[in-house]
């Protein structure tokens, strides 16, 4: 594994593990930069490889690859979340500067733990509990009613590991033979039990996106909303159409909030249900960490409000530049992007604010063609307003392959431009 080129001047290397589209596109920003990205990639032709010279192939799992490739780093960074814990460890034992640290990591990378974090911190989130067996489960849905939310504490992503159980016929599902709750236990993804959680009846996904440095700096985009297609996020509204001021303002203090208590460095994306406030003094169970979450499934979820409910709950949490983001590469005066090297590298960071009153993403998920380039230039030609930023990866339904972003100071028109622009790309229009 032969060591990046240094450029001059003393600039450092950021070493990125995972050689996704999120790590090609700190490609952009870093050149401007001045800084010079390792990537270590799944295979010579993952998405970053093919745009960033030094990125040579191995496992984030393969201790020794992993070793071998942040010792010729300044820092290093992550494309996604799933970089083992021991891996983790001995990277940080090896004085490895990582950002974020595996102590924070380990809240993106572990639901339950995630959950039992926020809830000890009193950040609103949906009322939720640790289940080993179906009796839990059952204890669970008893407090706060069926349907029900089941998840993977670990490993899940765009939908993946993600059950709603409508009633108790549902867990037939989660105890039959190989299936999740023979699971418990037992090495992997469950080895700590299901998080289990109440379906929320939400209005709308809200998502905020904000970056901490090492020495505390913090910088927070618009709150966005996501719409979500089958688990997969498939357009972003910035910033959130109609929502109230006070709501964006407690929504993003929270996401800073965050951000310090669990010392996040880098991008972080705090999804969010947005749901009906409830009226002063009402109980609602979900301000203050109702469920008790210590293992024993049973959730209480009945703990007094303490003053007014936020009109939002925390949904999930990203360690990394993320899909609700994008629409920041052309939307914004600094991207995502540009934003987390910025913080990783303890630069001052950059300006968040838009620079257009509305922008859209829509994201290009693989549709019938394998050959996208004619489509491409169809796109580019139609509506030379239309930034269309593809991924480099080969065409499979379903799979993330690019995004659009469209500017502009009509909401309307910048969503028609941008879902006809992607809807080609797939294939589901010709014209």
């Amino acid at each position: 594994m032969s060591a990046p080129r240094r450029a001059p001047g003393g600039f450092p290397v950021v070493g990125v593990i995972g050689g996704g589209q999120l790590a090609r596109m700190l490609q952009a920003p870093a050149l401007a930069l001045g800084v010079q990205l390792s990537v270590l990639a799944e295979a010579a032709d993952a998405s970053a490889a093919l745009v960033i010279p030094s990125a040579p192939v191995g496992d984030h799992g393969d201790l020794d690859a992993v070793c071998r490739f942040a010792a010729s780093c300044d820092v290093v960074t992550f494309d996604h979340e799933h970089v083992p814990a021991d891996v983790l460890a001995a990277l940080e034992a090896d004085g490895v500067a990582l950002h974020p640290s595996p102590a924070a990591l380990r809240f993106a990378q572990d639901k339950l733990a995630m959950r039992r974090r926020l809830s000890e911190i009193g950040v609103a989130c949906p009322r939720w509990a640790q289940a080993r067996t179906r009796s839990d489960v059952e204890v669970f849905a008893a407090a706060v009613g069926w349907p029900v939310v089941a998840k993977t504490p670990r490993g899940g992503y765009d939908g993946k590991g993600v059950r709603v159980l409508r009633g108790p016929e549902d867990l037939d599902v989660l105890d039959a033979s190989g299936e999740w709750l023979e699971q418990v236990g037992a090495p992997g993804a469950l080895a700590d039990g299901i998080l289990v959680e109440e379906l929320v009846p939400f209005e709308r996904e809200l998502a905020v996106l904000v970056a901490r440095s090492p020495s505390g700096q913090a910088a927070a985009w618009p709150v966005v909303q996501t719409v979500q297609t089958d688990g997969i996020c498939t357009e972003v509204l910035a910033p959130a159409p109609d929502l109230d001021p006070a709501t964006a303002a407690e929504a993003t203090h929270a996401a800073l909030r965050i951000a310090g208590e669990l010392g996040v460095t880098g991008v972080l994306a705090v999804e969010m249900f947005q749901v009906a406030r409830a009226a002063p003094g009402q109980a609602d169970g979900h301000g203050d960490g109702a469920a008790d979450g210590h293992g024993d499934g049973a959730a209480d979820g009945h703990v007094p409000a303490q003053g007014q409910r936020p009109a939002y709950l925390v949904n999930e949490l990203a360690m990394r530049p993320h899909n609700s983001g994008h629409w920041s590469i052309d939307g914004a005066v600094t991207s995502q992007f540009e934003q987390h090297l910025r913080a990783v590298l303890d630069l001052p960071l950059g300006d968040p604010r838009p620079v257009a009153a509305w922008t859209v993403m829509a994201n290009v998920l693989g549709g019938d063609y394998a050959e996208i380039y004619p489509a491409y230039r169809h796109v580019m030609a139609r509506d030379p307003g239309a930034k269309v930023h593809m991924y480099g990866k080969g065409v499979r339904p379903g799979r993330k392959i690019g995004h659009v972003n469209v500017s502009g100071p009509d909401l309307l028109d910048a969503q028609a431009r941008a879902q006809h622009a992607a809807d080609y790309l797939q294939g589901v229009i010709d014209e």
